[in-house]
């Protein structure tokens, strides 16, 4: 099994590249981000390789395979529930990626934090890194994490986090708000970057660079090709179609002048994002994993919900990458994913850190609501 190298050994390699290992891949978000990202340093391009991911989803694990594979054609795959892998058997790498679980931090929903099923899985997280004693590590989850169990979940992530490995790590925790730094979407996502601290070094979070994509341009420029994958339109009733004629571009059904008959019967909790029609003159709203009751995504004129492979442009994945799996599947793959635009940002400031390059940057999040 190779060994995580040095700092300076990477930096002084003929090609610097700094290995890879993620956990909870998904279908490849990150790992398209980290595919793209360079930065120049000490007369070289720095970048990343890809040696492992792993996953539970038969689907998800099919997609990275069959995308992440044509840019690190070596990487494994592992498709086995995170409690069946023999961590101290994985590689050691110089990075570690891992998006744990959200399900119990999410804002929707109980938010059971470290009480439910899914919260305490980023434990297996930190026992890699006590393995493989990375360089760095990048952490990402929804905006929830911060307020599950009262802010105690997010406190003991962190303090596992800075005292993982045999350094421990010095840590950047920063709510990102994606539609700041150009992708077509507002989604907001705590991203935590740990630079282990016998380095010496800080990551800065890099500045968003005041670029504004509306889902529009996202979608239609340039035009998705005829022959591109996931992109089956979804038969819509004919009650949902006459719904959709009375919302008007960034209206949902609580806000829209509907008929009685085209009303819905909900007491309790109105979420915004139910039958909500994208606003083509703003970002999307944020594309989530769901797709019942609702909560589709519609095109801002027709009277349909968006395609996949529209949902996948709004999260900045390239048309030729292809998602495996049934058409649910699919949108919950997608839904899930970190856009691979923005991975390539903060991914690229990581690069900048480790390679002692300044850029522009902006002070992190205080609060994270």
């Amino acid at each position: 099994m190779k060994s995580s190298r040095t700092l300076k050994s990477v930096l002084t390699s003929d090609l610097p590249r700094f290995r890879l290992g993620e956990m909870y891949c998904g279908p490849g978000g990150i790992a398209i981000g980290a595919s793209k990202a360079r930065a120049k340093a000490h007369g070289k391009t720095l970048g990343f390789e890809h040696v492992f991911a792993t996953d539970y989803d038969p689907d998800t694990c099919q997609t990275y395979a069959n995308n992440i594979h044509r840019h690190s054609p070596n990487v494994a795959v592992i498709c086995k529930d995170v409690k069946e892998l023999e961590i101290p058997a994985l590689p050691k790498v110089e990075g570690f990626l891992y998006g744990f679980p959200c399900n119990d931090f999410s804002l929707v929903g109980e938010s059971k934090g470290l009480y439910g099923s899914f919260g305490p899985l980023y434990r297996y997280g930190i026992e890699y890194i006590n393995h493989a004693n990375p360089l760095f590590v990048f952490a990402e989850n929804v905006s929830g994490l911060s307020s599950a169990n009262s802010g105690d979940a997010f406190e003991q992530i962190l303090s596992d986090l800075s005292s993982a490995g045999k350094h421990g790590y010095r840590l950047t925790t920063h709510l990102y708000k994606f539609e700041d730094y150009g992708i077509p979407q507002a989604r907001h996502r705590i991203i935590i970057i740990g630079i282990r601290k016998d380095l010496g070094i800080q990551f800065e979070v890099p500045a968003p660079n005041g670029r504004l994509m509306t889902c529009r341009e996202a979608i239609e420029v340039p035009p998705i090709p005829a022959d591109a994958t996931n992109n089956e339109f979804t038969t819509q009733s004919k009650q949902v179609i006459e719904r959709l004629s009375y919302i008007k571009p960034g209206e949902n059904v609580w806000t829209a002048k509907l008929p009685a008959r085209l009303q819905l019967n909900v007491t309790g909790a109105r979420l915004s994002q139910i039958y909500k029609r994208l606003d083509p003159k703003k970002p999307a709203y944020t594309i989530t994993g769901s797709g019942g009751g609702g909560t589709h995504v519609y095109h801002w004129s027709e009277n349909r919900s968006l395609t996949n492979r529209e949902r996948a442009r709004l999260q900045t994945f390239p048309d030729n990458f292809e998602f495996f799996g049934a058409k649910e599947s699919v949108r919950k793959q997608i839904g899930m994913a970190v856009p691979p635009a923005g991975a390539q940002i903060i991914l690229e400031a990581v690069l900048k850190t480790l390679g002692g390059v300044r850029y522009k940057s902006v002070a992190p999040s205080r609060g994270f609501q």
